[in-house]
């Protein structure tokens, strides 16, 4: 079963089983770059993780403008900042390692940061796992980062952030040669597993929790990255060779699955299903892939992803994960720039995610849960 940092700091820190969200520092190589943090936020509870968990590496620096593009064609507008709001309670881990992609193309920095905004409970999950081989050893570097956010409670989340990337791996993920279409296809095959299990858990438990997902994987130099429902993923890429001082542009990898899109609509009314005026599904559920949601399964709902990859070279600057809650008041350029900008002050991927929920909180005035990752790829 997997164990996720996640899981690890919920044993240590929520001994009742009551998940309630603490924001946590995480140690770092780099202690200088947080020392002016540390004097700057208060009624904070630290937590350090034993370096012997820590598994995956580490900083960059960035420069330029942004230009926003989607690779699906789609328009994403760039959302507005707001005025300060309330108080955020947020929880941030930070994996570090010196691993390295063969030909030592770069090394990576991820960390996760997650606010519960406004709601009362914190419904969302997450996995970083930078050494993500678990039983199945092989020559390709394996990496793995994941969102879940949860709907109707959390516990489709937790079941998918236990279970996805095991039945990933147990599907068929390349582990000795890289191959990106038997790679996709273990990706389809894994979602497929995990939301047949998590059906028969619903049913026996007598649950009908839903969860959205945006997951990546990293092998070796090409990076997959697979969603159901309306969390992001969005890729920092250099304009220019990534040799010179140049601007960044948004990439969105991934695309939204709600019922009132044209194409997600269709395949509900053809199952059955009704999109209401509101645009939500039998009156009730805006997306229309998800994790769980038993009830709605019938009438359309399904766990297939989109699965995009791509390849690494000196133009890929770092990838931001979000659940919709981030990017209800960041578009992604804006995300881009924003995520840049810290890294540049901090070279510190915990620094930038923790910075970039906390601006979505407090600045942006998101209400709902927020969840962050944000993947820098440092290349040598």
């Amino acid at each position: 079963m997997l164990k996720s940092m996640a899981d690890i700091m919920r044993e240590d820190d929520f001994k009742d089983g009551e998940f309630v969200a603490k924001r946590i520092k995480v140690t770092e190589v780099d202690t200088g770059n947080l020392v002016k943090e540390k004097n700057e936020e208060q009624n904070l509870d630290i937590h350090a993780i034993d370096e012997n968990m820590i598994k995956s590496t580490i900083s960059m620096d960035q420069t330029g403008s942004n230009v926003e593009e989607n690779l699906f064609g789609e328009v994403d507008k760039q959302m507005p900042e707001s005025n300060k709001t309330s108080k955020d309670i947020m929880s941030c881990s930070s994996n570090k390692v010196q691993d390295q992609f063969v030909g030592n193309l770069c090394d990576m920095d991820a960390a996760a940061a997650e606010d519960k905004g406004s709601r009362h409970t914190m419904e969302d999950a997450w996995v970083v796992l930078p050494d993500a081989s678990m039983d199945y050893p092989g020559k390709l570097r394996c990496a793995h980062f994941a969102i879940y956010d949860g709907h109707g409670g959390r516990l489709a989340a937790e079941y998918a952030q236990k279970h996805l990337h095991a039945n990933v791996l147990s599907a068929g993920l390349p582990r000795e040669l890289i191959d990106v279409k038997a790679a996709k296809r273990a990706i389809l095959e894994g979602f497929r597993r995990t939301d047949e299990s998590l059906l028969k858990e619903s049913t026996i438990g007598n649950w009908q929790d839903g969860a959205t997902a945006v997951c990546a994987w990293v092998l070796e130099q090409t990076v997959l990255v697979a969603n159901v429902g309306d969390a992001k993923a969005v890729l920092a890429r250099a304009t220019s060779d990534g040799t010179h001082d140049t601007g960044l542009k948004a990439i969105v990898l991934t695309r939204e699955h709600k019922a009132i899109y044209p194409q997600e609509r269709a395949r509900i009314q053809k199952a059955g299903g009704i999109v209401s005026a509101n645009g939500r599904l039998q009156g009730r559920i805006e997306v229309s892939r998800a994790f769980g949601d038993r009830q709605f399964k019938k009438v359309g709902v399904i766990a297939s992803p989109d699965v995009h990859s791509f390849e690494l070279t000196e133009r890929e600057h770092f990838v931001i994960l979000g659940c919709d809650g981030l990017w209800g008041v960041f578009g992604p350029s804006d995300a881009v720039a924003f995520v840049q900008k810290q890294l540049k002050e901090t070279s510190s991927a915990a620094s930038a995610a923790r910075r970039l929920v906390r601006e979505a909180i407090r600045e942006r005035r998101c209400k709902d849960n927020c969840t962050a990752i944000v993947i820098v790829f440092k290349h040598r």
